[in-house]
């Protein structure tokens, strides 16, 4: 079991990180006896443990007992841990003297030393790991940094720590058994048709872009002459669109249940039309006000929903207004008749308090930490998350948006850029765990735009990745009854026992929880470093006798109740 040695103000940031990393923890014990202590403060020289884990920008008591000294301040800094760089938000100092071995770097700069003692390791690092957590959890990442998962990088770093001193961990890991990660496939419906735009902006946006637009794209290389002809075509049907004579290119619905192919979805509908919402920041507010409410959707809320897909808000004012949140909710629910538990604020609008909003209007998850102007982690993090000042709503972070990929004003990237620009967070969702969010437009399928192959190439790639399809309600749930499992100590015969508890109903699909080995073993002729078992939240006898008979106690001990 890990002991928790912090600030009074970090509670929060610790509970959260734990959440996380799901592995047994407690606030720390005076006189009780750890495998694992992470501490952030106190006076810590008669702390009992096998591994002790000091982050601070400041002198600590223990330094000079280890001959650490306290280097330069180096403020926000880029560190670096073998292949991992993260960057660090808060404070960070460098450290100097002492004969033991460098482990965070920032630079040439050492950051992080692990001190080998008689009978124990001290890890000491020059930064605080639950100033960092409460900031990202606080705060979005700078675009320049969207790319670095880096909450997610300070968890994996703990988890290498912990191994490397041959200490036996048992954790949850955030994907369900037999899978290597969750897929939510979201979409914002801002327009349901260009029927309904007529001598507007959007229409008149939409011929530029398909005529003049398109041949500019295909001498950028950005299309080829195929579609570009097919944008020209479109353009010239347009009036007959108008006079119900031709199909609606840029009807949605149909064109989406074919390509997913029965992958549950999250539409995210408009509530009202006509209302650009209120302080919208930035030029061209009137441009938010969509020309479709919800009520245009009754007929094709009852087939997306028996198709598996779940309708939310797509909400104007949900985000700085309770009681226009309520109403966004009421909305939807009564036209959908589904539950709108879920909210996706319009253009990501969203400030300081839009959490509490959100909690208070209702809404039981939110899906707004995202970037428009590229693709990423906002908040450093693959896993569904509580955001602070939350109680019980959860974040669903959105990582991949079709407009940032592709607009001309975003990072206007040709489709092989985008996948390799996109590569890199499919590779950490499937080794990391967590879900991979995206998000792709109504019309972002047809004229003039046609994202809807690079659409189609990224759901085949996930689903040869072993990934898991929820619609962003269920994965949100799976997470949240995720969380609900505890870890309590328990004195045994045998010495102190972390005991899961687990109250819930029974969990589909069901939890990995995942024992790695003090020492490596051998299954199907290979070196394992792990044994995972799924449990589906109450078969809680069997997952004991698994645990239990694994190595003969090779792994950390823990009982189920």
């Amino acid at each position: 079991m890990i002991g928790v040695i912090c600030r009074t103000e970090q509670l929060e940031a610790v509970e959260e990180f734990f959440q996380l990393f799901k592995t047994p923890w407690e606030f720390y014990r005076p006189g009780e006896a750890y495998s694992v202590v992470v501490a952030t403060s106190g006076e810590l020289s008669n702390v009992n443990a096998k591994l002790l884990l000091v982050y601070s920008p400041d002198a600590k008591g223990i330094d000079s007992e280890i001959g650490i000294s306290r280097g330069n301040h180096l403020g926000s800094s880029c560190l670096s841990c073998g292949e991992t760089s993260i960057p660090i938000y808060c404070d960070v100092n460098t450290l100097d003297g002492g004969s033991g071995t460098p482990c965070v770097l920032a630079g040439s700069s050492v950051v992080g030393v692990r001190i080998s003692r008689s009978d124990s390791t001290v890890i000491r690092l020059g930064y605080d790991l639950f100033e960092e957590v409460g900031f990202l959890l606080t705060n979005a990442q700078p675009i320049e940094h969207a790319h670095i998962p880096t909450l997610d990088a300070h968890i994996s770093m703990l988890r290498s720590w912990i191994l490397q001193e041959g200490i036996p961990l048992v954790e949850i890991v955030p994907a369900p058994a037999g899978r290597n990660f969750a897929v939510c496939l979201t979409h914002d419906i801002d327009f349901i048709g260009i029927r309904d735009h007529k001598f507007d902006h959007t229409m008149w946006g939409f011929l530029y872009r398909s005529t003049v637009g398109a041949l500019r794209n295909l001498l950028r290389g950005r299309t080829d002459v195929q579609r570009m002809l097919q944008t020209w075509r479109a353009a010239v049907s347009l009036p007959f669109v108008y006079l119900g004579w031709a199909r609606d290119f840029w009807e949605p619905f149909e064109w989406y249940l074919k390509a997913e192919r029965k992958l549950p979805a999250t539409y995210f509908l408009i509530p009202f039309k006509g209302r650009t919402g209120d302080h919208v920041p930035g030029p061209h507010a009137a441009r938010r006000a969509s020309a479709y409410d919800v009520t245009n959707l009754r007929e094709w809320a009852t087939t997306l929903k028996n198709e598996g897909c779940e309708l939310g808000v797509h909400g104007l004012d949900a985000w700085h207004s309770v009681e226009k949140g309520r109403a966004e909710r009421q909305r939807v629910s009564e036209v959908t008749g589904q539950s709108a538990s879920g909210v996706r604020m319009h253009w990501l609008l969203q400030d300081s308090t839009t959490i509490g909003v959100l909690e208070e209007a209702g809404f039981v998850y939110d899906s707004t930490a995202g970037y428009n102007e590229t693709v990423g982690y906002r908040n450093g993090t693959a896993q569904v998350f509580r955001p602070f000042g939350a109680r019980t709503l959860l974040e669903l972070p959105m990582h991949i948006q079709d407009g940032a990929l592709f607009y001309p004003q975003r990072l206007d990237l040709s489709e092989s850029q985008a996948e390799e620009r996109c590569q890199p967070l499919i590779d950490h969702a499937a080794r990391e765990g967590g879900v991979l969010t995206l998000l792709w437009h109504d019309r972002s399928h047809g004229p003039e735009r046609f994202w809807g192959d690079f659409y189609l190439q990224m759901i085949q790639k996930l689903q040869s990745r072993n990934a898991w399809f929820g619609s962003a309600g269920q994965v949100v749930g799976w997470f949240r009854q995720r969380r609900d499992v505890q870890f309590e100590r328990v004195e045994a015969p045998d010495g102190v026992r972390a005991q899961l508890r687990y109250d819930g109903g029974e969990v589909e699909p069901p939890f990995c929880v995942r024992a790695y080995l003090s020492v490596p073993g051998r299954r199907d002729g290979k070196t394992v470093d792990f044994v995972d078992i799924a449990w589906n939240g109450t078969s809680t006898e069997e997952l004991e006798k698994q645990l239990s008979r694994q190595h003969k106690g090779a792994v950390a001990s823990v009982s189920l109740s």
